[in-house]
């Protein structure tokens, strides 16, 4: 009977390409993820081909969903970070979740708030044009002008607020890179 040996299978590395394809991003992607911290170096072949071990289309897949959460890549990083340490940042996921929530609320209740004013405006500008002569104008944007509503800060009719100027650049930026 021949002797089985005991050594450990080779590690199968995938190439940048191979792992973009699987996960639906570019190469692109996958070094600005890199640079961000969210995924590991890669290896070098002898050829100078980027390579991958075997889990990274996991993590690649588990930083896009965290995205489409509205987690940045900055707090991947470092919940992952902390991770990669023998920490447990359960508690920090969720206290970043549960500030996800509160936005995604916030914008919601200003959505609403920001529809009724549009039909309440729809239905002023009917009424101008049922009003208007054809070819005369209505001043349908001049009306704007005067309208009492959602005011900001300055006294004027405000659209809804956008998450924090900050995150909104660093999120479109992350955005422009997938």
């Amino acid at each position: 009977m021949a002797a089985v040996t005991n050594t450990p299978a080779k590690k199968v590395y995938i190439r940048a390409g191979e792992l973009a394809r699987a996960a639906g991003v570019s190469t692109d992607t996958l070094r600005h993820y890199e640079r961000k911290g969210v995924l590991g170096a890669p290896r070098r072949s002898a050829n100078g081909y980027r390579e991958y071990p075997p889990d990274a289309l996991a993590r690649v897949m588990l930083v896009r969903r965290a995205l489409a959460f509205g987690f940045t890549l900055d707090e991947l990083a470092r919940v992952l970070r902390t991770r990669e340490r023998g920490g447990a940042p359960c508690r920090e996921v969720r206290t970043l979740a549960a500030g996800k929530l509160a936005d995604v609320e916030t914008r919601l209740a200003e959505l609403l708030e920001l529809r009724e004013e549009l039909r309440a405006i729809l239905g002023e500008w009917d009424s101008r044009l049922a009003g208007a002569t054809d070819g005369a104008r209505a001043g349908l944007l001049e009306s704007l002008a005067g309208r009492t509503g959602r005011r900001g800060g300055n006294g004027l009719v405000s659209a809804p607020r956008r998450r924090a100027a900050k995150s909104t650049e660093r999120r479109s930026r992350d955005d422009k890179e997938d």
